[in-house]
């Protein structure tokens, strides 16, 4: 994908976006997009992870697609058309808009309802900014090769005995000292992990749900260096490929690394001239 070029735009020299589902019996609940503003200059990254629930009641009438979609779309329409926004401001807003679309038909208090994980960068001449709440992942290059991840880290802190348990769970969810998610609650957006970083130091960005994460997280094939270089050299689709051999090599030894197969995988890699 390449960017109007102009004075004060930026050259994108890739753009990707790769998905998979975890199970072709189940609709993939991962969202992503990247988007450029037409008045050129810069652009968003937004990755979802939606949050599957348990089998039962939820409280909503609508699947969890249908709710990632929606955030989702919300997400890239106000990042690219309100730079006057903060990020955190954008998704509250976002968490706001979605909410109003099933708040008639469906109790949005109800802890399950549906719900996702959140990476979101946006861009301009200037500066970088990031906002990741739960278990998503942000990966911002230097220019120099080195990689600062950006991570919400309030989930690892959870046993993961407790996490077994979907009532303990339950309790821990957009709670205090627990962990948080986008579900029907803007002010959850104040949770979210933020910053900025100068243009010049970034070179390419990433996000990655969980799914895609395990290249590094669950499996240990590489640091988040090497992972961001699989991504330069072979895309989004490639390292999502590499998560797939790893988890089918894993089931073949008896599954010591993972509590599932697979799970839905979702990979954004942007790389600026």
């Amino acid at each position: 994908m390449k960017a109007p070029c102009g004075p004060g735009t930026l050259d994108i020299m890739r753009s990707e976006v790769a998905t998979l589902p975890g199970s072709p019996e189940r609709p993939n609940e991962d969202w992503a997009a990247t988007a450029l503003p037409a008045s050129g200059g810069g652009g968003t990254l937004v990755v979802l992870d939606g949050v599957t629930p348990p089998a039962g009641d939820d409280g909503c009438v609508h699947t969890v697609p249908w709710f990632t979609t929606r955030l989702g779309g919300a997400l890239t329409e106000l990042s690219a058309s309100r730079p006057d926004l903060t990020l955190s401001e954008i998704l509250s807003r976002a968490i706001r808009r979605t909410a109003g679309l099933h708040a008639d038909t469906c109790d949005l208090s109800h802890v399950r309802t549906p719900q996702a994980t959140v990476a979101l960068a946006r861009w301009d001449a200037a500066s970088v900014e990031h906002l990741v709440l739960s278990d998503a992942v942000l990966l911002l290059q230097a220019p120099d090769g080195a990689v600062r991840t950006v991570r919400d880290d309030r989930l690892d802190r959870v046993p993961r005995e407790v996490l077994r348990s979907h009532e303990a769970t339950d309790r821990l969810r957009n709670s205090e000292g627990g962990f948080f998610t986008a579900a029907a609650d803007p002010s959850v957006a104040e949770r979210a992990v933020t910053g900025t970083t100068p243009r010049a130091e970034v070179r390419a960005l990433a996000g990655l749900t969980d799914g895609a994460s395990r290249w590094v997280e669950l499996f240990g094939a590489g640091d988040w260096a090497e992972c961001a270089g699989v991504l330069a050299k072979e895309g989004a689709a490639g390292l999502l490929r590499r998560v797939r051999e790893l988890e089918t090599a894993d089931a073949a030894a008896g599954g010591a690394h993972r509590w599932k197969l697979h799970d839905d995988a979702t990979a954004v890699y942007v790389a600026f001239s």
